[in-house]
Formats: C-alpha cells, structure tokens, sequence
C-alpha cells in the first residue's frame, strides 16, 4: 500500500504536472513555465 505523501509527491510532481498540462492542450512554452515555477513555489516548500 503506497503512501498519502508518496501518492501526493506523484501527482505534485512538477514533470505530472508539465505533462498533464500538455494533454490539456497547452502548448510546450506555457506549460514548462508553468511547472517550472510550480517547482519553485510550491512544490519544494509542500513537500519538503
């Protein structure tokens, strides 16, 4: 049985977002600057 912060670590995760983002339809540029500042904000300090 995984985890609730492995699970939550997985679908955070800066790449998931980036491709989740992608299959929406956003395009390459907005969608790794987007998780790329995901990364920087949130992400390092939600799971840190």
């Amino acid at each position: 049985m995984t985890s609730l912060r492995s699970r939550l670590q997985h679908r955070l995760n800066p790449l998931h977002v980036y491709c989740r983002l992608r299959s929406l339809g956003l395009a390459h540029r907005p969608a790794l600057m987007v998780s790329s500042c995901w990364e920087r904000v949130l992400y390092r300090r939600i799971l840190s």
